[in-house]
């Protein structure tokens, strides 16, 4: 008999280790090659392993909530070739009358984050769902076909609370650490232990920007079908600056400072417990247009949990749209190995001093966290000061839609 084994992917460029948050599969199950076998969760991505064989799950290694590194041994397969003479003997009997089997349920209480994120949001009570997949197995398509038909089994505890019986809940909830909030825990952990963060922040009067903005948004609604934000104007000054400062586009290796050529922008997409950083690919040769159209993109794709790894790797910098939560003042903790992450803060109304006179103006604060092993603050402010300047001269003639 020949076992195959079944290894941890790598998922990601900078990615070294995975955690089984879930096996789609049990000992016994029948596979074909590119069949998702376990859902994988690591800092950069949540992504599904297919079997890189055809075959019977023989052996499964890796336990739930385990963490692998990339090349670890997770499961044996017993390939086809292996398998190939027991199926032949069921060929030669498939004209054999057989007795019905009773419908596999085994996996119907093997819930994925996507199913029990959709669950919750819609009060679906899975014990009364029908799975379509592997062993009965609930899939996002059972919910949303469950949603879209408006077929929602309440749950029990909505029904008691409807009916006016008190529920009796504990005054505590304890949650394990694992999956996508264990591997961001692991994360923030290391790049605070490992990196020596130091902090700036400056302000940019982005008035300008703003009524630019309020100009071209609603004709480039209709003309993109997707909404010209302030942070992909941000985002492409920052990658402009990062052109002319490129220091801080680097990353920390081994004791060596790399210095990218190619600017490219991670973003932070949160979405629930869940932190995903794609990358906006050489944003400094992107028009406004293209980075808005990016941004628009990875953002949905986070949200429905399409990311690939692609779409996760090759990260230089980061820029994270705090000001989105109203925040005013923030100290982002730095996306390891990177060597700086920018905090774009919530635009404010400030009455500001010009010519003697009040005036009120769109105040933004810019909070840079930098890793002072690759720069200091000589460099980082001038950075900051061009980022600025940027900001405040921006205008339709000199912006690149």
């Amino acid at each position: 008999m020949t076992r195959q084994k079944v290894t941890m992917p790598k998922l990601g460029e900078s990615v070294t280790e995975g955690t089984i948050n879930s096996w789609l599969v049990k000992e016994g199950d029948y596979v074909n090659k590119y069949d998702p076998i376990a859902e994988v969760m690591t800092d950069k991505v949540n992504a599904e392993v297919p079997s890189s064989y055809a075959g019977t799950i023989k052996e499964i290694v890796a336990k739930e909530g385990e963490t692998k590194a990339v090349g670890e041994l997770i499961c044996y397969i017993e390939t086809e070739e292996a398998i190939s003479s027991n199926q032949e003997k069921v060929e030669k009997n498939s004209d054999t009358p057989t007795t019905t089997e009773p419908k596999d349920n085994s996996m119907k209480t093997r819930y994925s984050p996507a199913v029990l994120k959709l669950a919750s949001e819609h009060n679906i009570d899975l014990q009364s769902v029908q799975g379509s997949g592997m062993g009965g197995r609930i899939t996002r398509k059972d919910i949303r076909q469950i949603i879209a038909n408006k077929q929602v089994p309440v749950s029990e505890a909505k029904k008691t609370v409807e009916e006016g019986t008190a529920v009796n809940h504990s005054e505590i909830i304890e949650i394990p650490l694992t999956g996508v909030r264990k591997t961001i825990a692991e994360n923030m952990v290391r790049s605070k232990t490992e990196i020596p963060h130091a902090w700036m922040t400056i302000e940019a009067d982005v008035t300008d920007l703003v009524t630019l903005r309020n100009n071209l948004k609603n004709d480039f609604k209709v003309r993109e079908g997707y909404n010209l934000t302030y942070f992909a104007f941000f985002v492409s000054v920052i990658a402009k600056a990062l052109k002319e400062y490129p220091q801080l586009n680097s990353t920390w290796k081994n004791d060596r400072i790399i210095q990218h050529k190619s600017v490219n922008i991670s973003i932070a997409v949160a979405h629930e417990d869940q932190l995903f950083v794609p990358v906006i690919k050489h944003a400094d040769e992107k028009s406004i247009t293209g980075i808005a159209k990016e941004i628009n993109v990875l953002a949905n794709k986070a949200r429905t949990g399409k990311l690939t790894t692609d779409d996760m790797q090759g990260g230089t910098f980061t820029v994270n749209n705090t000001g989105t939560f109203g925040s005013i003042s923030s100290m982002g903790i730095i996306n390891y190995p990177q060597a700086a992450i920018l905090q774009v803060e919530s635009i404010v109304k400030r009455p500001v001093i010009i010519d003697n006179m009040f005036a009120a103006r769109d105040i933004v604060n810019l909070s840079l966290s930098l890793d002072h092993r690759i720069l200091d603050g000589l460099i980082c402010g001038r950075f900051l000061q061009r980022v600025r300047n940027l900001l405040e001269n921006i205008n339709e003639k000199s912006t690149n839609i």
